[in-house]
């Protein structure tokens, strides 16, 4: 488990790959968005998706499985204090296989608490196309090691 000692601007981390079935899109969006694109397969094909979709924040909590269970874990697990952005360029679909790339984009300690510190860390999530399905980057906190007096 990495502290905020061992992470520096511009490490990376790969999470996945992890496949997306039709029943795991609606069961998702049956219970959290329970809109006709991402529940109807007929009525879907005459939206703006022109076709079955994950919803958002579907892909949103794939994302974070992958993240979870990838390369980069951190120490107290991966506790966000933000999202300054986040945005889905495509829909995922069923029968996609995505996968996660992390880059962590600014380490910075705590001024005023020496146990921990920030980590602003870029994910991008790739479908089988290496299509970007979404991009968000977080503020994350982070334990560091404190030396004894």
């Amino acid at each position: 488990m990495r502290m905020l000692d061992d992470i520096k601007a511009g490490d990376r981390f790969a999470g996945g790959p992890l496949e997306v079935t039709e029943a795991d899109i609606r069961e998702f969006a049956g219970r959290f968005d329970p809109q006709p694109f991402h529940l109807d397969p007929d009525a879907a094909r005459e939206t703006v998706f022109a076709g079955l979709a994950a919803s958002g924040w579907h892909t949103a909590a794939l994302t974070m499985r992958m993240i979870v269970d990838g390369e980069g874990r951190f120490s107290g697990g991966f506790v966000g204090l933000g999202v300054e952005e986040l945005a889905w360029p495509k829909p995922v679909r069923p029968g996609d296989t995505l996968r996660t790339e992390s880059e962590v984009l600014e380490v910075r300690p705590s001024e005023t608490r020496p146990g921990r510190g920030t980590v602003r860390m870029r994910t991008l999530t790739h479908n089988q196309k290496d299509e970007v399905v979404q991009r968000f980057t977080a503020v994350l906190l982070v334990p560091r090691r404190v030396e004894a007096d």
